[in-house]
């Protein structure tokens, strides 16, 4: 049975980074680090609203390889957004580890929100079947 006020929770704290990575776009004040950690928070709390939709829990984790084994472990069809496993760097390494980044290339910030918003339309949608269930 799904959690379907957890992934309500979840899903919105989501929404919260997102919006904090379109106000961060083209805004060079924002150092790659920050944006890449908002950029992972959404990818995480999509990805653990997921799970509660599918009636699982979550363990207290910031790896988002974790996350998304879980997921396709229970069926789910995750294959779209293994590629977000990249972000899960800027969790805590990223942010605490000076030089982490100096050699990176830099995030193509638009792209990085289309892939966390297409994870989270993704999750919305489930949300929404869940919902529209009799």
């Amino acid at each position: 049975m799904s959690d379907v006020k957890q992934a309500l929770a979840m899903l919105h704290m989501a929404e919260k980074d997102l919006n904090a990575l379109l106000g961060m776009e083209d805004n060079p004040l924002f150092a790659e680090e920050i944006f890449g950690f908002h950029a992972q928070q959404a990818a995480e709390k999509s990805l653990k609203a997921w799970l509660c939709v599918r009636g699982l829990a979550y363990p207290p984790t910031h790896d988002l390889s974790r996350l998304l084994t879980l997921l396709e472990n229970s069926g789910a069809d995750v294959a779209a957004y293994w590629p977000l496993d990249q972000y899960t760097l800027f969790a805590v390494q990223a942010r605490y580890e000076l030089g982490v980044m100096e050699h990176e290339n830099p995030l193509n910030r638009r792209a990085v929100i289309e892939e966390i918003r297409a994870l989270f339309r993704h999750v919305a949608a489930q949300m929404d079947s869940i919902n529209s269930e009799p």
